[in-house]
């Protein structure tokens, strides 16, 4: 692993044990104010925090993108390998952290015998990062016990290592075209039960790609791979459709649906309806009550 840090260091001796085609590292550090590290690993790797570091640490995957585009780190992260990671401390922290270097081979081994290889590997290829992690937490605990001052057969650490992958990767439901990375059906039934809940049915990409457990850039790259549109085009598209709803399941005015959608007048609804539906909403709702 290529690793650089400046401005961290340990508060206490750090704690490491060598497993079957893993590594677990336990740290307890502190950041100085702008401290910063760059992360490059051959191999999966794990990361997650047993304190909350979304307000002190920022990360990105392009050095030039950190000053002005950094993402809140989260809790619980998993890198693919060969993917990149710089980090800066935003003022002085303290933490601890669990970190799990993986071989692939490895991660295979895990995942395979249940969801198989092609699912397997589309979900080895697909960035995590998600805030709510407390069943993680848990593990990551025993975990730290184990490798602090080992009780049990290396069995037992290697078996939370185990749960702590599947528990955090997006494993796809079903692996047929998923190898090409894309979103789940799982994932995006959680993005329309998201936009449903939205009282104007509006969300930001930023706003999206959490809901799934992705980085923003990430996650508008997988998106358009998976259904052809950028997300605000795909979110534009579902708003249109509650609009046509409540045309046919309401007697709402058009302004008054415009407003209830999160647009800013009915010109504005009528320009876009126009540009998705091919006439504005009046002459849509006719043509439905009359069909």
């Amino acid at each position: 692993m290529i690793c650089y840090t400046n401005g961290i260091s340990c508060v206490s001796p750090m704690k490491w044990r060598g497993l079957d085609g893993l590594v677990s590292v336990y740290w307890q550090a502190e950041g100085q104010a702008d401290a910063h590290g760059y992360y490059l690993s051959p191999d999966p790797r794990i990361m997650f925090f047993f304190d909350d570091v979304s307000a002190h640490i920022l990360i990105s995957n392009r050095d030039d993108q950190m000053r002005r585009s950094g993402r809140p780190m989260m809790r619980a992260l998993y890198v693919p390998a060969g993917v990149p990671m710089w980090s800066r401390f935003t003022g002085h922290h303290v933490f601890a952290h669990l970190d799990l270097h993986i071989h692939k081979d490895r991660m295979m081994r895990f995942l395979t015998p249940t969801v198989g290889a092609s699912a397997a590997l589309a979900a080895l290829r697909r960035p995590v990062e998600i805030q709510d992690a407390d069943a993680i937490h848990t593990l990551a605990g025993l975990l730290v016990g184990e490798v602090a001052q080992p009780s049990r057969h290396a069995v037992f650490a290697e078996s939370l290592v185990g749960s702590i992958v599947t528990g955090l990767l997006d494993i796809p439901d079903d692996a047929a075209g998923r190898a090409s990375g894309g979103l789940t059906p799982a994932q995006m039934n959680r993005l329309v039960a998201r936009l449903e809940k939205a009282g104007d049915h509006r969300l930001t990409v930023a706003e999206m790609a959490a809901t799934v457990g992705l980085s923003e850039s990430w996650f508008a790259t997988v998106f358009k791979q998976t259904t052809g549109q950028t997300p605000l085009q795909w979110q534009m598209a579902q708003r249109i459709g509650q609009a046509q709803k409540l045309l046919v399941q309401t007697d709402l005015t058009v302004a008054d649906i415009a407003a209830q959608i999160g647009f800013s007048d009915q010109a504005h609804l009528t320009r876009v309806f126009r540009q998705v539906a091919g006439e504005t909403p009046a002459a849509w709702r006719r043509m439905q009550l009359v069909g």
